[in-house]
């Protein structure tokens, strides 16, 4: 350290600061985290920690998601913690987005089983067996939604 008169010292930087760039798959999400501005702002002292911040404020928001129907449902999200900005943050508080999350976890099993079932892709090589295979699983979607 070199020394200098008024009494400073220069302290050199053993490592860069690095600061990575966003990835471009991404997406960034800018909400108002609180439903009414405050009456009066207000200076609190003694918040040392981000989990102090979320504690003392306890942010939340209403959200309106469109179902398949065109209606909306509204939910309200609560976080408490950066973790709860994350997709398994959000979607673990909402039952509408589990519901969505559990029809795509669906629908990926059934295309794997689908693209490696070798009896089923030689059945539907045929254009009259294809035809015949979807005409039976129309029936069947018929009699699925008739039951309910």
């Amino acid at each position: 350290m070199l020394e200098y008169g008024l009494g400073g010292q220069e302290v050199p930087l053993d490592a860069s600061e690095a600061i990575a760039d966003i990835p471009m798959n991404r997406t960034l999400m800018i909400e108002k985290l609180t439903a009414d501005p405050p009456v009066k702002p207000e200076v609190v002292h003694g918040l040392k920690t981000v989990e102090d911040v979320f504690e003392y404020f306890k942010p939340k928001v209403e959200v309106d998601f469109q179902k398949e129907d065109g209606s909306f449902l509204k939910e309200e999200l609560r976080f408490g913690n950066l973790g709860d900005f994350g997709t398994k943050g959000v979607t673990t508080q909402s039952a509408f987005l589990n519901d969505l999350l559990r029809q795509k976890e669906d629908y990926a099993t059934l295309i794997k089983q689908l693209k490696s079932n070798k009896l089923l892709q030689m059945a539907i090589e045929n254009p009259e067996n294809k035809q015949a295979f979807i005409s039976a699983l129309q029936s069947l979607l018929q009699e699925i939604e008739n039951a309910k």
